[in-house]
């Protein structure tokens, strides 16, 4: 059968059983949420005055982000990956340029120690607990928090350092703010501009884990991936579901020789958050063209020992008009951890010879 045929069919099946607005609640979750450009177009960006002194930002009313800082000098923002899974503590790769660069992590709102908006859904309209979720997390106010923290930060253009899907989220706001970043270091990107991506992660997981957890990693991904019944589930319900994943990617990372730092460095993951930004995404997009826009020089930093293979990597350093692409050997997706000095040697050499 054709897959124009499939899909028509796939339609009329959905409209049989749900009727008109069911199909129109299927062909809405199918598209992106959020497009490039949304956040740029809001007018609820100026964040409210900072307290003194405190170790929270206020982005929005009701919404406050933890911080810390490392080191001294010229400031660089640094977006965790996960998603939702935050950095504890200083990373043992920023150390050698503490005395030049002030590196500034935050806990993305809906994990750690930041505001998580929403506990429970109390509706059971599926639709509009979709739109409510998007709207307190998904990629729009992740994005927009980082246009928020650059105002706190009072600087006129961003240096990022994006890890994982936190540099997917370096990317979606340099494609909304080109002006505003100075320049970019992607860390194990993660390869989503274009989805479905040319890469099935989850498989490449499952590739490396011992058959006698392969039964036990496809239960989990049935649960994981199943969304139809997502809102009668709690914030902890979620989490718990994020932190069990982290333990076949650990498994797996350990199969390639790469290794995964503790949960004492990055822990206390979100729970409605990654899939705020899941459902943000839809089913497919194709967000390579905005980014064509950025001018801001992007240095990709690839581990070779990495689950996301080295195409996928030199994929999104493609999407850049101006990128390069340095691939570290003997490590995986933590560079700046298990190989610090040379993740140093070569994010200083990048950073050194930023314009000033």
């Amino acid at each position: 059968m054709k897959k124009t045929h499939i899909v028509l069919l796939a339609g009329f099946l959905v409209l049989a059983l749900f009727g008109v607005g069911g199909i129109l609640l299927w062909y809405a979750l199918s598209q992106p949420m959020y497009q490039p450009g949304m956040v740029r177009a809001m007018t609820s960006l100026a964040p409210p005055a900072q307290a003194a002194g405190e170790d929270m930002w206020a982005v929005e009313p009701g919404i406050r982000l933890y911080h810390f800082s490392q080191g001294a000098g010229r400031n660089v923002l640094v977006v965790h990956g996960g998603p939702g899974f935050p950095i504890h503590g200083p990373l043992p790769g920023f150390e050698p340029l503490a005395s030049r660069y002030q590196f500034h992590f935050y806990d993305q709102r809906g994990c750690g120690r930041s505001t998580r908006p929403i506990d429970r859904f109390q509706s059971s309209n599926f639709y509009e607990n979709v739109k409510t979720l998007d709207k307190a997390l998904g990629l729009g106010a992740q994005v927009a928090d980082i246009e928020r923290i650059r105002r706190i930060l009072g600087d006129d253009q961003l240096i990022i350092v994006g890890h994982s899907f936190g540099a997917f989220l370096a990317t979606l706001y340099a494609a909304e703010f080109p002006e505003r970043v100075k320049a970019m270091i992607l860390v194990g990107p993660a390869d989503l501009l274009l989805f479905p991506p040319s890469t099935d992660f989850f498989a490449e997981i499952r590739a490396l884990l011992p058959e006698s957890r392969r039964a036990a990693y496809a239960d989990f991904l049935k649960r994981y991936m199943e969304f139809g019944d997502i809102f009668t589930k709690s914030d902890e319900q979620l989490r718990a579901l994020s932190t069990e994943f982290m333990k076949y990617y650990a498994e797996a990372s350990q199969a390639k020789k790469a290794p995964v730092p503790p949960e004492s460095l990055f822990g206390d993951n979100g729970g409605w958050m990654p899939f705020g930004m899941y459902l943000s995404m839809g089913r497919r997009h194709d967000y390579r063209q905005a980014v064509r826009a950025v001018q801001a020089p992007v240095l990709v930093v690839h581990g070779e020992n990495d689950l996301q293979p080295e195409p996928s990597s030199r994929s999104v350093a493609s999407a850049f008009a101006r990128s390069q692409v340095a691939v570290m050997r003997n490590t995986g997706h933590f560079p700046f951890y298990d190989q610090a000095a040379e993740f140093a040697a070569v994010a200083g050499k990048f950073l050194d010879e930023l314009p000033k």
